[in-house]
This record gives C-alpha cells, sequence and structure tokens, in this order.
C-alpha cells in the first residue's frame, strides 16, 4: 500500500498491522515501534488516522485510572520516538509531517488504507453490500479478503483499556465475518464444504448460536437431518448448563421447521433457463397511440442498488400468467416517485407497447378520481372521448381488454389506498404495474411489497455531492456528514440543501450547517423554490381525521429514539387499546414508525414538524395537561418498580399523590429491566415537567429521586448532576418548600457518592432545615440518616450519633421498622467508633431483629452487612463472617453490585484477620474490579488496604492512602501506620 507522507520524500511506503502483534514497515523494512505502551499510543493514532486524539483521551487510553504523574511527559517521549521511526529521514529539527501534534494531542497523517484493520473494515463493507444486493459469490470474495488480513489476536500484548476495548470490538467483527463467510458457501450451494468449518467454529465457539444454526443447517441440507436435531438437543443442554437459557427464537424456529422438512430449508438450486413457451401476439398499436408517458429520469439518481435491482426483477417477471406487481411504500420526502421513475426508464424496453403514467395525489385531500384516470387511459390507448363508458366498472374492463394481448408498464404513483387502483390494474400477465404510496395499507393479489426508508450516510452524502459538487463536499466531509443526517437523510431534504448550496457557490458548507442545526429554524431553511420539505409532510398530515391528527401532534414528544405505547396512552389520555390504534393510524399513513413491540418512532423532520403543529394548533393548557398524564404515569410505574426492587424504602410513604395506575412489573428483574429501557423517556419528562409545567416540581422531583435510588454507577452521574440543579432551581422558585428540601437531598447524595464531602455536607444541612420547614417527617428522616452517614465517613461519630438519634426517633414517629432497623444499624458503627463496643454489638442484633420481622431480604442484607463490621471490629470475626456471607447472598439475588462489592471487601478482612490471606486477597480482588466499574473510591481504598496487607504490598497501601487521603476518610491513620510498619520491615 504505497502513500506519500507529505515529507518531501514521494514514493515512501508505509504499511501497518493490528490483526496480530502490532507491526510497521517503511519501504518494506520492519520498523522498531518502541516499548508496548509506546506501541499501544501508537495504535490509538492508527485507529483514528487523521483525526487529533488530545493527551488526556491517550492517557486515559494507555493507562486508564492508574495513570502516572507524569503521564503527559511520557506521551511526548513516545511522540518523539516515534517520529524518529517513522520518519527516519527527517532533519533533527524539521516538522514533522506524519505524526504530527494538533492541538493538546497528536495526529497521524497516514491514509487509511496504509492499516490492516481499516482494510479489512472496507472489505467487510463491500462484502455487505454485495449480501444486500443478492450477489454471495462476490460477498465471499470479499470476506475472504477481509479475513486473509488476520495473523494472530488483534494488537496482540498491547496494553490499556483502550487495546482491550478495540481488541474485543476487533474480534467480534472477525467472528461475524466468519460466520457471513458460511453464510456465502450456504447460499451457493456447498452445505458440505461448511460442515467441517462450522464444527471448528462451533468448538472455539460454543455459546455463540449462529455458528450451531448454520451447522444444523448444512447438516440438514447434507441429509442429516439427525444430526441436526441432535445438534439442537446438544445446544439446548448446553446453554442450560452454562447460562440458564433456552436456545433462541432463530434455533427453535429452525428445529421445527426441521421437523416438518419443510421446503424452505432446501439449499439453491442452479439458475436454469425458463422453458420456452409461445409468445403472446399483441394486439398492434398504432405508432401514434403508443403511450409514453413516463416523467424524465432523474439524472443524479443515488443509492437504492438492492430495491433497484429487485423491483426490477420483479416488474420483468411478466410476461407470464400472472401480472407482475410491485408496491413502494414510504414517508413523503424519501424518493418513492424518484425511485419508481428511475425502474421504470431501466425497465421500459421490455414494455414495448408503452408506459402508462399517473399520480393519484393521494397524500392530498382530493385523491385522483379512478374513473377519470381510467378515461384518461382509455383515451391514450386509442379510445375516442365519446366512446369511453360511463360506468367505471365498463371502464375498467374496457381497459382490461385493451391491455389483455399488450405488454404495458403502468405506474400509479402516489396513490391513497387499494380502492383507488384496483381498477386500474390490467388483467393480463403481459403488464407490470409498480405503486406508491404513504400508505402501508396497499394490499393487492400477488403484489411484491416494498418499503423505503431513508438513504444510508454515504448515499445521502453522495446525493449532496451530486447537488452541490463533488468537489465542495469533498473538501468539507463532516461538514456534509452532519448536513446529511440534519436532513435526517431525507433524500427530498438533501436535493433541497443540495440546491441551495449550489444557489451560493461562494459559501462553505458549515453556513448552511450553522442554521440547520437550530431545530426551530430547520424546516423553514428546507426549502427552495417550489420545493419544500414542510410542504411535502404537510399533505400527509393534511389528510388525517381530527384524532389522528391530534395524536401525531401530542406523540411527538421530545427527541426520544422511540415512544413505548404504555406512554403514548398516557400522552394522549386514552387506553393502550385506542392509543394503538391511533398509532397504527398515522404508520398506515406514513408519517409514523413501528420500532419492535409496541413502540413507535417518528422520522427526525416529521417529529419537527408535528412539534411546530402542536405549538401552532393545540392550546398551551392541552399541551400541559398531557405532560402531566405522562409525568404521573411514570411517577407512578417507577414507584411499582422501586417496591418491588426497594420495598421498605421511606419514600414510598411521601411521595406525591398521583390518580395514574402506572405499570406494573412482574418482578424484580423485570423493573430494572423497564427502568433502564425507560432512561430517556424518563430523562425527558423530568426536564420537560420542570421547565414547562407550572405546579410540578414536587412530582417531577419524587420521580427523579425514586428513579436516581435504583440507577447503580457513575454512567449517567452529570445528566442527574444536570437534572438535580434544575430540579433544585425550579423547586426554590415554585416556592415548594417540600420539593427544594428533596432536591437538596439529592443533590446531596450525588455530591456524597462523587466524594465532594464539603458540597455533600451543605446540601443535605439544606435540605434537613427545609423538610423542617415544610414539616416533612419522612424527608427529615432521610436527611438526618445521609447527613449522619457523612460525618461518620469523615471523622465525626459524635455529630453522627446526634443526627442518627433524631432519624431514630423520626423512623419511630412514622412507624417504619424498616427505616428504625437500617439508622440501629448505623448506630451501631458509631457506638463502636465511640469506643462503646457492646453497646455497638446490642445496637446492631438489635437492628438485624427489626429488620428480619419487616421481612424484606435487601433490609436484612443491608443491616447483617452492619453487623458483620461490628463483630469483625470486636474480634469475632468468624461471626462476622457468617453475617457478611448471608448478606452477600441477598445482594447477590437483588444485584446490588454495590453493597456487593462492599461486602465482598469487609469478608476479605474477616479473612485477613483469620489468617487466611490468600482468601482474602481473592476476595479484595473481587470487590476492587466491582468498585473500579462502579467509580467508587471508598471501596476501593478498603481493597487495597486489604490487598497490601494480605499479599503484601506496599504499593496498594500507598494507593489506599492517597485514596482515603483525598476523601478526608478517618482510615488514613491506619494506613500510615502500616505502612510505617512494612517501611522498617516489621
Amino acid at each position: 500500500m504505497t502513500m506519500t507522507t507529505g515529507t518531501g520524500m514521494p514514493g515512501h511506503r508505509l504499511d501497518f498491522r493490528l490483526l496480530g502483534p502490532l507491526h510497521g514497515r517503511l519501504d518494506g523494512r520492519e520498523l522498531d515501534l518502541g516499548s508496548p505502551q509506546q506501541r499501544a499510543m501508537l495504535a490509538v493514532l492508527l485507529l483514528r488516522p487523521g483525526r487529533p486524539v488530545g493527551t488526556d483521551e491517550l492517557t486515559e487510553a494507555l493507562w486508564g485510572e492508574a495513570a502516572p504523574d507524569r503521564a503527559v511527559a511520557m506521551l511526548r517521549q513516545y511522540a518523539w520516538r516515534l517520529r524518529t521511526a517513522l520518519e527516519p529521514d527527517r532533519p533533527a529539527r524539521g516538522t514533522a509531517t506524519v505524526l504530527v501534534s494538533v492541538a493538546d494531542g497528536y495526529a497521524l497523517r497516514v491514509a487509511p488504507e496504509t492499516v490492516d484493520a481499516h482494510r479489512f473494515a472496507r472489505d467487510l463493507a463491500d462484502a455487505a453490500r454485495a449480501a444486500a444486493t443478492g450477489e454471495p459469490a462476490e460477498a465471499e470474495a470479499r470476506l475472504t479478503a477481509a479475513l486473509a488480513h488476520w495473523t494472530g489476536s488483534a494488537l496482540a500484548g498491547l496494553p490499556g483499556p483502550y487495546a482491550e476495548r478495540q481488541r474485543d470490538r476487533l474480534t467480534e467483527l472477525r467472528l461475524g465475518a466468519q460466520e457471513d463467510l458460511l453464510d456465502c458457501l450456504l447460499a451457493t450451494g456447498r452445505p458440505g464444504q461448511a460442515v467441517a468449518e462450522l464444527q471448528s467454529l462451533t468448538a472455539r465457539h460454543p455459546l455463540r448460536e449462529r455458528p450451531r444454526a448454520q451447522l444444523m443447517l448444512a447438516l440438514y441440507r447434507t441429509g442429516r437431518q439427525a444430526e441436526a436435531l441432535g445438534l439442537y438437543a446438544d445446544t439446548r443442554r448446553l446453554l442450560s448448563a452454562e447460562l440458564g437459557v433456552e436456545p433462541g427464537a432463530e434455533l427453535a424456529e429452525l428445529q421445527s421447521r426441521i421437523l416438518a422438512a419443510d421446503p424452505g430449508l432446501d439449499g439453491p438450486v442452479p439458475d436454469r433457463p425458463a422453458p420456452l413457451r409461445p409468445a403472446a401476439v399483441p394486439v398492434p398499436v398504432p405508432a401514434d397511440r403508443t403511450p409514453r408517458q413516463l416523467t424524465a429520469d432523474v439524472a443524479d439518481f443515488t443509492g437504492r442498488t438492492a430495491i433497484v435491482r429487485q423491483l426490477a426483477d420483479g416488474l420483468r417477471s411478466g410476461p407470464g400468467r400472472a401480472l407482475a406487481i410491485c408496491t413502494v411504500s414510504g414517508p413523503g420526502g424519501v424518493g418513492k416517485t424518484a425511485l419508481a421513475t428511475h425502474v421504470a426508464h431501466l425497465v421500459r424496453d421490455g414494455f414495448p407497447d408503452g408506459q402508462l403514467y399517473v399520480d393519484l395525489r393521494g397524500a392530498g385531500r382530493a385523491p385522483a378520481d379512478t374513473g377519470t384516470v381510467l378515461a384518461r387511459f382509455l383515451q391514450t390507448l386509442g379510445v375516442r372521448e365519446s366512446a369511453v363508458p360511463e360506468d367505471l366498472e365498463q371502464r375498467a374492463a374496457h381497459y382490461r381488454s385493451l391491455l389483455a394481448e399488450r405488454r404495458v408498464l403502468v405506474v400509479l404513483d402516489n396513490a391513497h389506498d387499494t380502492a383507488q387502483i384496483r381498477p386500474l390494474l390490467p388483467g393480463g400477465g403481459g403488464c407490470a404495474v409498480l405503486v406508491t404510496s404513504r400508505a402501508r395499507t396497499i394490499l393487492l393479489p400477488g403484489a411484491r411489497q416494498f418499503e423505503l426508508d431513508v438513504l444510508t450516510e454515504a448515499e445521502a452524502v453522495d446525493l449532496l455531492a451530486a447537488a452541490a459538487g463533488r468537489e465542495r463536499v469533498a473538501a468539507e466531509p463532516q461538514a456534509a456528514r452532519e448536513l446529511a443526517a440534519l436532513c435526517g437523510r431525507l433524500p427530498l431534504a438533501v436535493r433541497i440543501a443540495g440546491a441551495r448550496l449550489a444557489a451560493r457557490p461562494g459559501r462553505p458548507l458549515a453556513d448552511l450547517l450553522t442554521r440547520l442545526r437550530d431545530q426551530r429554524r430547520r424546516l423553514d431553511e428546507l426549502r427552495i423554490g417550489d420545493l419544500a420539505v414542510e410542504a411535502t409532510l404537510e399533505l400527509g398530515y393534511c389528510a388525517l381525521p381530527p384524532e389522528p391528527a391530534r395524536a401525531f401532534r401530542l406523540l411527538a414528544f421530545g427527541d426520544l429514539p422511540d415512544l413505548p405505547l404504555d406512554a403514548a396512552s398516557a400522552l394522549l389520555g386514552t387506553d393502550p387499546a385506542a392509543a394503538e390504534t391511533l398509532a397504527e393510524t398515522l404508520v398506515d399513513a406514513g408519517l409514523l414508525e413501528p420500532h419492535g413491540p409496541d413502540r413507535y418512532r417518528y422520522h427526525d423532520l416529521l417529529r419537527l414538524y408535528a412539534q411546530h403543529r402542536h405549538e401552532r394548533t393545540d392550546p398551551v393548557t392541552d399541551r400541559q395537561a398531557a405532560l402531566r398524564r405522562l409525568l404521573d404515569h411514570l411517577l407512578a410505574s417507577t414507584a411499582n418498580a422501586s417496591r418491588l426492587i426497594e420495598p421498605d424504602h421511606a419514600l414510598h410513604q411521601s411521595l406525591h399523590p398521583v390518580e395514574a395506575p402506572g405499570l406494573a412489573p412482574a418482578d424484580e428483574s423485570t423493573a430494572r429491566e423497564w427502568l433502564r429501557d425507560r432512561h430517556a423517556l424518563l430523562a425527558t419528562t423530568v426536564e420537560r415537567a420542570l421547565r414547562d409545567l407550572p405546579g410540578a416540581a414536587r412530582p417531577a422531583v419524587d420521580l427523579l429521586l425514586l428513579w436516581f435510588g435504583l440507577v447503580e454507577g457513575p454512567a449517567h452521574r452529570r445528566e442527574f448532576q444536570q437534572l438535580i440543579e434544575l430540579a433544585t432551581d425550579t423547586a426554590r422558585a415554585q416556592d415548594d418548600p417540600s420539593a427544594t428540601a428533596r432536591a437538596h437531598y439529592l443533590a446531596g447524595v450525588l455530591h456524597y457518592q462523587t466524594n465532594a464531602y464539603g458540597s455533600a455536607e451543605q446540601r443535605l444541612t439544606d435540605s434537613l432545615e427545609l423538610a423542617e420547614q415544610a414539616r416533612d417527617s419522612v424527608f427529615r428522616h432521610l436527611a438526618a440518616s445521609a447527613l449522619g452517614v457523612l460525618h461518620f465517613a469523615t471523622g465525626r461519630p459524635e455529630k453522627a450519633l446526634e443526627l442518627f438519634d433524631l432519624a431514630r426517633e423520626l423512623s419511630d414517629l412514622f412507624g417504619d421498622r424498616a427505616s428504625t432497623a437500617r439508622v440501629l444499624s448505623a448506630l451501631s458503627r458509631v457506638h463502636l467508633a465511640l469506643g462503646s463496643p457492646e453497646q455497638a454489638v446490642g445496637a446492631a442484633e438489635q437492628a438485624v431483629q427489626a429488620a428480619r420481622a419487616v421481612a424484606n431480604s435487601s433490609g436484612v442484607a443491608r443491616v447483617l452487612y452492619q453487623y458483620g463490621c461490628v463483630l469483625r471490629r470486636t474480634g469475632r470475626a468468624g461471626s462476622g463472617a457468617d453475617a457478611l456471607t448471608e448478606a452477600l447472598e441477598h445482594f447477590r439475588a437483588h444485584r446490588h453490585r454495590d453493597w456487593e462489592g462492599l461486602t465482598l471487601v469487609r469478608l476479605a478482612e474477616c479473612l485477613l484477620d483469620q489468617g487466611r490471606c490468600p482468601d482474602a486477597a481473592r476476595l479484595a480482588g473481587q470487590a476492587l474490579l466491582i468498585a473500579e466499574d462502579l467509580d467508587k473510591s471508598y471501596a476501593q481504598a478498603l481493597c487495597h488496604t486489604v490487598l497490601g496487607q494480605a499479599l503484601p504490598s506496599p504499593h496498594h497501601l500507598r494507593t489506599a492512602l492517597a485514596l482515603f487521603e483525598r476523601l478526608g476518610a478517618p482510615e488514613a491513620a491506619a494506613v500510615r501506620e502500616l505502612l510505617a510498619a512494612t517501611a522498617q520491615g516489621l
């Protein structure tokens, strides 16, 4: 692979291998790429050729959280050495042209083709295109070429989290390519060859279901039905034993089809010429009466390769006994007419008796009258106007008679429904019909149905280039891609954007890009002359009856990837069945898309149009009522999920009342899955309610409280921080002390989780004071408990004792035994810190007894955790380990990973006290993985402390000390003593 490096030395060739051990060659000579860390830095840059990578990103890529203090200086050294290797004949102080400094990082200016990973990706893309267009032999050739790039494990031996992630990604792509290649063997009639390869692949990856399905099919096609069924039975046993699951739907369906000897499973047969038959003798048509009604082909028609071929094949299937019919559906502006016109021109030579075309105006309020269309067709075919029958049925019959022995292509564009076009269908098999419609409900006997989607990114950019100029688009590739995305890759929108750019040849793409980024202006910007996206979308909308039109406006809620049916039902204020009927009406009209079971989504521009319509059409009170219904539904549903996951949470006694019943998950696992699935919807609803709904601070904050408490890990902390600050400002502005107290509590807990103890203390103190003003006993209890934990963690047990006493008094006041149990367990730790071990044990035992009386295993687990810690600290490590082991079982059963990690390290402390150092180190290592994954600094420090003593390892003790000191935790003193003892050799 040849590349001019830009160093003034044209002809130099660089080649890099990442799909195996990292290698680099310059003009065929192996390069010395340095240490593993230096090679890892090069790998990051090679996988992003030409793109700048900042030093922060490189540091994270090479070291993660264990980055050394001199990380940036080391990166500079690596860069200098790599430049020396990549440009050996560059003058000592000459400017680098391959590895260049950009802002605060570096970029590697090499062509992607010089890197085997990019050549592999290119070959995979070529294979996918060949497979999509029905060319399995070509796909096989490209996949074979792709796999030939591999020489071992990707990025073998390279350290760092980035290399690990990329190694996993590339390995998964390699496995997928191997499976795709075996699909090609099956598609080209070589099941015997596929069997041997598949047996090897399934042996190496026994839990992957796709190759097992491929092997079942290959065995069946080679006459080994019993082995195929036996393989299914083996797979079922394996999956049940290893994962506790049943085989997936694909394998189960394949087994059923094999048992039924489904003919559809038979392998492909070689193409055979069609049998000769007498040709139909067409009725001669006068040359001046041969219809040529097709509109001009689109000069810059772009992409759609697969569907163009399939449509052309479908139309060419006539002449024959049956009429060839193809229907194309899709939303307005997606390019149905352009596609139909292009395909019609491709196949028109196969229809020597002409082509009929009509725009049926089906998207508008006044669709074309079928009788009028038939009259025009009849006159086009030579019938005098005075001879056209009056009756619709007679016109249709005459039309069919005229076309019975002719070969005519009929293009029925923009159809309204099946009834409109049924009389326009010829009767004989020599003709073909191509129908386009926004409606998905065009149902014609024997028709091949196609649904047209938006363009791919590459197709959209190509169309933009055809309209605006290829050199211009090539000069700003990133801007072109973003323009295509902002146009929703809708052909009409992309074409308009291209025309606008062409009308302003001196302006950069970025100018139009800036205007399109403003969502409120985007539809206004996507117009030129008599072309406008909004006008096209309006045709479909204006044809809707009132109720579906209202649904179209209301369901365009936020910028969500999709909308579940239950949320749609809440927004519309109707039951799910009625909501589904309205949504399906919009789907049939091409204004909404189904997106999996019971979910719907808008095309981006349709969503914007619906939102604009909503703002212009619906009163503010209607919009607020819809939002309030959705907020209530989600608050009720989240509360139902919370009661399964955290059944003894004190908050359940003090939620804002709602009338909506909400969804009721079947079990804890389903509840957690529901929360993950609804994350975007919950975030959007909370934000919109806080910004746009008067008086909604309290229910919005309560929803945020419930949801925040059920999400583990750091992934969404920034998002929560923004929502919590918005909630605080809104609650204060609405003069709602209870909501403000709850918002401050949330902020305090978040600050505590991110180790910002000073901010956490201030916000929790504010929460406690405001809750007292609002006479909110539940939140006084929660704020006092959280503040007590903070004081205890920062070495102030006397203050913690005062706060926990208050929390216990409040929990007794509102009769919450589970809350009392939690406070007692916290008090036990405080008594221990204050030098009262017996009092500590007594409080812990009371806590366990109170928690068991509530009979909630999650609550029992938390007090058992505290009990185990107290027992261990009072010299009863064995009993403490027993309590912690029981707690661990509960936490794992409920998937509380943060508590699982803490319990593991506390159990490790007990084992360490018993002299079981290897076991202690093993458990501490498991706990450390969880703590790092969830970004729990305190837990990490505990783990390093145990590892430092169990291994022993001064490095772990120093890490623990640094973490405890950063947190201001009292445990730092004990770790200092351990380090001092280690230094003295004790």
